[in-house]
């Protein structure tokens, strides 16, 4: 998978706080592993179950990952996450994905 210009969704339930939290989370990630996003994007799950077909990569909590069944089947990665601020596990799964 190429590694520049990737599309990135971040989801929470409400698309505010949480979201905006994992994708300042997400962009110190993507720094660190040198990786220059094309787009960035967080929003509800409502947006995003809709839109998420649109992205290279989503990051959603664990227990959302069924709503995007689509979008994996159209070839996006969708990557849950026990701790949606864990640096650590952000960087993690990414490499788990050969994202990173």
């Amino acid at each position: 998978m190429a590694k520049e210009n990737m599309s990135f969704l971040v989801c929470c339930a409400n698309g505010a706080g949480s979201s905006l939290m994992m994708k300042m989370t997400l962009q110190k990630v993507l720094k660190k592993l040198n990786i220059t996003p094309g787009k960035l994007h967080h929003c509800a799950l409502s947006e995003g179950k809709s839109a998420a077909a649109q992205f290279d990569v989503v990051l959603c909590a664990q227990n959302f990952l069924n709503m995007f069944k689509d979008a994996e089947k159209r070839g996006t990665v969708v990557i849950g996450l026990r701790n949606i601020m864990s640096m650590q596990e952000m960087e993690e799964k990414l490499k788990e994905h050969g994202i990173a």
